[in-house]
């Protein structure tokens, strides 16, 4: 059998967009952790949907390229909102005023686990290979390392806000696999979409419940979140619909457990801080897992054989 030619393949490209990928989105923890001191959660979201979404519109305007405009195609985009930014980022804003930006982050590397499960329960459009479930496991052992398993003595203390963080992980879960209904379409279009239709849910509960007029951010919060939207959304979203494409929704979620040895990287080199054995040893199982859970199938011997017998039968003699 050969492969589907029209299928998009993994290229080395797509491995620096991961990790690209898990660069903004680790960062987004902290910013939302500054942004919601002086602005509140449904607000703070609200703002950064309608951001990035009118950036990501003019981006699609300047280069041409169209929104679709078919009742089916943005009813998906809606539910896409839900799962990917609606839901998720207001559940980890909130949850964020009473957890720490570390524990938030450990409770949503959770992400390719639920993403592997749901797959292999509900859809099954991916095979649920050893390979895969090896790198879940191991990718979570080793944020838990790098964190610091004293990092979860807080568990337990915020029980609602860390069954949120969950709820959110579980929506990323969710978005990961339905979002490969818009491998027809160009990134930027699932990804304007989905934050305009998150843009119309957020808006009107932020004018009723925050009044935003009344509020006072501080620059630090206003800084937070334009960079939140434009760097950790915007662009987050484009990579993020490409790279469902080429590496599946297991393989695009195993930037969930990048963030962590990125965010160690950065503390070290910024911050002076000590990397310990165990971050260390937590920094190669994440690799290990990332590179088990996106890694392509390789050809069989038995393959490789058959491709090397001749075309033509000789003529006997």
């Amino acid at each position: 059998m050969t492969p589907d030619a029209s299928k998009p393949t993994a290229k080395p490209v797509d491995y620096l967009l991961l990790l690209g990928l898990a660069t903004l989105w680790g960062a987004s923890y902290s910013l939302i952790k500054v942004g919601v001191e002086t602005i509140p959660p449904i607000t703070f979201i609200a703002a950064r949907t309608v951001i990035a979404g009118a950036l990501l519109l003019a981006i699609m305007r300047l280069r041409g390229i169209a929104m679709p405009r078919d009742p089916t195609t943005w009813r998906r985009f809606l539910f896409q909102a839900l799962m990917n930014s609606v839901l998720p980022f207001t559940l980890i804003a909130w949850a964020e005023q009473t957890i720490d930006a570390g524990l938030a982050a450990i409770l949503n590397s959770m992400t390719p686990i639920f993403t592997f499960l749901l797959t292999w329960l509900l859809m099954r459009p991916e095979p649920a290979r050893l390979r895969k479930l090896v790198g879940v496991t191991m990718g979570f052992a080793g944020v838990t390392l790098i964190v610091g398993v004293g990092a979860l003595g807080g568990v337990g203390r915020n029980v609602l806000a860390e069954l949120a963080v969950i709820a959110a992980t579980v929506c990323y879960a969710g978005a990961a696999i339905f979002g490969r209904k818009f491998s027809s379409l160009s990134p930027l279009a699932p990804a304007a979409g989905s934050l305009i239709c998150g843009a119309v849910v957020l808006v009107p509960l932020s004018l009723i419940l925050d009044r935003p007029w009344t509020l006072s951010p501080s620059a630090e919060s206003l800084g937070a979140l334009v960079g939140l939207a434009v760097c950790s959304t915007a662009l987050a979203f484009v990579i993020f619909f490409r790279l469902v494409r080429t590496l599946g929704s297991v393989g695009t979620t195993a930037q969930a457990y990048l963030r962590a040895p990125i965010g160690v990287a950065i503390g070290v080199v910024t911050l002076g801080e000590q990397l310990a054995w165990s971050s260390g040893v937590g920094l190669l199982l994440v690799l290990a897992g990332v590179a088990a859970m996106t890694a392509q199938r390789l050809p069989s011997i038995r393959s490789l054989r058959s491709c090397r017998q001749p075309e033509t039968i000789p003529a006997k003699q």
